[in-house]
């Protein structure tokens, strides 16, 4: 009875408490309803509010602009108005401009027509007047014409001659002061010494007992000596000093070293000369590698094959005119570039074609022909480009091809023509002494040919194993028959056959 009266009491509590609590979400959804009108009654007064004071702001600005648009109206209708009224004054402007061409093109045309009239009155004259002037000159128009044009032609060939004269004279002078000027400033600004040539050498001996030491026993040493470098030594009563004669530099530079060699080491002996004598030969050859260097340095010149330069090296002993060859080629090179730059031609042809122009001189005793022939060979041969080929060849010519050939051969004349620097006696004697040798060395087994003592004597070293003692007398009697037909000299030439048979062997 308790549990149902509690679970009654239960259940009246629970359908209280429910109904309690819809009572409480409907007041509470009563009141969110009537907050809700209230916030929504607010908010439409205030748009209502916001649409009036927006309306009267359109309807201000509507009035506004209409205002605006009403006076702009009024100022564009005033524009128009003024545009049409200076329309109308051109309009005006424009007939009346008509109206003024139209009398001015009656003129015209009443102008025109009148200048017609008097053209042809002008034609009707001139054909009259023709026929008056033909009939007068018995001649026609045409020839008339012809003759006109020729007299006008004959003076204007001559006014144009009188003028090329003058010009050429007018050219040619300033040329000539512009290459003179040219040519002093080259020659000034190059200033080298004058190199002579000299045939004989001195070497410094410490005792005159060195003399009998040089000749040796029955003049085998001396002997040895000459025939070795084919120089003539020449001792006498000079204090102290030997002195070497021979037309050929290389040869007299080799005989020296030797001698000097020989002196400071005072063993002298044949085979101890033979030795000395190709130590010298070695050292000259390397002396001649080093000017060539040296040479090709100073002319500023790049790029030329070793061959070239070792030629260069020899032209050290070579002499022309008594003017030594090598300083000759560096003056020829200096002088031709300075003046390749004075005339804006090409600095580097000008100068590596002046410092090998005469690079055949050193072969010009071995090859035929002449030397600047024999240097555009050269040249050739070693891969130098064609226009300083061109200047090798061509500065002995009349004509040239190029500018740079025309600057070499003037620079060569150039360093011929200084005072001093050639001597017509000395090349003559060394060209005699060359003939001299070429003449006795044309025989077959002859080893060497040197012609000694100012060209009195000539001394030939055959090979023992091709020519006995009696070819040996043999060949001296036709060297002798050959002088005498091929060469005009003074006085007579001594000609002496060497042959000399040695049997070497070393003890081991």
């Amino acid at each position: 009875m308790d549990i149902l009266t509690i679970a009654i009491a239960a259940l009246i509590s629970l359908i209280v408490g429910t109904v309690l609590g819809i009572s409480v979400r409907r007041l509470q959804t009563f009141r969110s309803k009537v907050a809700a009108r209230s916030e929504a009654e607010r908010m439409l007064e205030q748009a209502l509010e916001e649409q009036r004071s927006i309306l009267l702001e359109a309807k201000e600005e509507s009035l506004k602009i209409q205002k605006d648009g009403d006076d702009e109206l009024k100022e564009r209708r005033g524009e128009v108005r003024r545009i049409e009224r200076r329309v109308a004054n051109r309009e005006e402007n424009a007939e009346k401009r008509s109206q003024n061409l139209e009398r001015r093109e009656r003129k015209l045309n009443d102008r025109e027509k009148e200048i017609e009239n008097l053209y042809e009155q002008a034609e009707v004259v001139k054909s009259q007047s023709l026929q008056q002037l033909e009939t007068v000159a018995d001649m026609k128009m045409d020839d008339a014409k012809d003759i006109i044009m020729a007299t006008a032609e004959d003076d204007y060939r001559h006014e144009l001659a009188l003028k090329y004269r003058d010009m050429e004279e007018s050219v040619k002078n300033e040329a000539n002061d512009k290459a003179r000027m040219i040519l002093g400033q080259a020659i000034q600004r190059l200033a080298s010494d004058v190199v002579s040539e000299a045939t004989v050498s001195t070497v410094p001996i410490p005792s005159d007992d060195m003399k009998g030491r040089l000749i040796g026993r029955e003049g085998r040493n001396i002997r040895s000596i000459e025939r070795n470098t084919g120089v003539d030594l020449i001792i006498d009563d000079t204090p102290e000093a030997i002195t070497l004669s021979c037309f050929d530099p290389v040869r007299r530079e080799v005989a020296r070293l030797a001698v000097s060699k020989l002196v400071a080491d005072g063993r002298i002996h044949p085979a101890r000369i033979e030795d000395m004598v190709k130590k010298s030969q070695e050292e000259v050859e390397e002396t001649i590698w080093k000017s060539g260097e040296s040479a090709v340095l100073e002319a500023d010149v790049r790029g030329l094959h070793p061959e070239l330069i070792r030629l260069l090296g020899r032209l050290k002993y070579r002499f022309s005119y008594g003017e030594n060859v090598l300083m000759h080629c560096l003056e020829v090179a200096h002088l031709a570039g300075l003046m390749a730059a004075e005339v804006g031609a090409n600095v580097k042809v000008a100068k590596v074609g002046g410092l090998l122009h005469d690079i055949g001189k050193a072969l010009s005793h071995e090859i035929e022909g002449p030397h600047a022939e024999i240097g555009a060979d050269i040249a050739k041969k070693y891969k130098v480009s064609h226009r300083v080929t061109t200047c090798i060849g061509e500065h002995h010519d009349d004509e040239m091809s190029s500018v740079e050939s025309f600057i070499v051969a003037a620079a060569d004349a150039l360093s011929a023509a200084r005072p001093g620097s050639r001597k017509d006696t000395v090349e003559n004697y060394v060209k005699r002494m060359e003939e001299l040798e070429e003449v006795a060395g044309d025989f077959a087994g002859v080893e060497k040919c040197f012609a000694i003592q100012a060209g009195r004597e000539v001394r030939i070293m055959v090979e023992p194993d091709s020519i006995d003692d009696v070819s040996a007398t043999s060949l001296a009697r036709d060297v002798v028959k050959n002088i005498e037909e091929k060469l005009a000299y003074p006085g007579q030439i001594k000609v002496v056959v060497i042959r000399e048979k040695r049997s070497v062997e070393y003890a081991r």
